[in-house]
């Protein structure tokens, strides 16, 4: 079974689209919705999406492993971390799993780099990422083209040789960093983003650092 993992907060305007959209690519939608004050439960439920909901707010990684808890309950073979605002493609997902499964891999990591489609906003692109990627190399040891893209897929042995630990955004440089300590063969791959909105950007940014510098994920 493919199932996706969608977490979301307070995305009621795209969560039924996005969830709708899915259903082409992929065998079951969980959405985790984390304790979201607006009708994204309602419209995830109602677009036919699996809902676990936080009884209060924890964070996109907190999300991810509610939904990786529920993926090795349900037998689940592989999945993909899908964001829940609209901003990636699906017609990536059939392209990735086939890259995925050839070159027989445990993680698969979207890139925003790696072809041309992602109109980039400037100060993401040459103020925020060239930092942002030492600090993942430098914290993780590993060097991808991208950091923080919500768009992986993990195999089941993946699934289990590790937990998300960091609840909040963190767990973007945790999950490659535990990837490589483990010895999961890992990949990047091409996706296309599309900016709704900008991003925290430096508060963001600080905030991430912070998570990392007193988190404990590398001991």
């Amino acid at each position: 079974m493919f199932l996706a993992i969608v977490p979301a907060y307070n995305e009621e305007e795209k969560i039924g689209s996005v969830v709708q959209s899915l259903f082409s690519h992929i065998d079951r939608v969980v959405v985790v919705d984390d304790c979201s004050v607006d009708s994204t439960s309602d419209e995830a439920k109602n677009a036919g999406a699996i809902v676990l909901q936080h009884k209060i707010n924890r964070g996109q990684g907190a999300s991810l492993q509610t939904g990786h808890q529920y993926a090795l309950e349900n037998n689940a073979d592989y999945i993909l971390h899908f964001d829940g605002d609209g901003q990636f493609d699906v017609s990536d997902i059939a392209p990735a799993l086939e890259e995925f499964k050839k070159t027989n891999s445990d993680i698969l990591f979207g890139s925003r780099f790696l072809d041309s489609r992602t109109k980039i906003p400037w100060i993401k692109k040459y103020i925020l990422f060239p930092p942002a990627r030492l600090f993942n190399k430098l914290f993780g040891g590993v060097d991808l083209t991208d950091i923080h893209n919500g768009f992986r897929i993990l195999n089941r042995k993946a699934l289990e040789s590790f937990s998300i630990e960091q609840d909040r955004m963190a767990h973007a440089t945790e999950i490659p960093a535990k990837a490589k300590k483990l010895g999961l063969k890992y990949i990047e791959f091409p996706v296309k983003v599309t900016y709704h909105r900008y991003g925290g950007g430096l508060v963001h940014g600080l905030g991430v650092v912070k998570d990392l510098v007193f988190g404990k994920f590398l001991r």
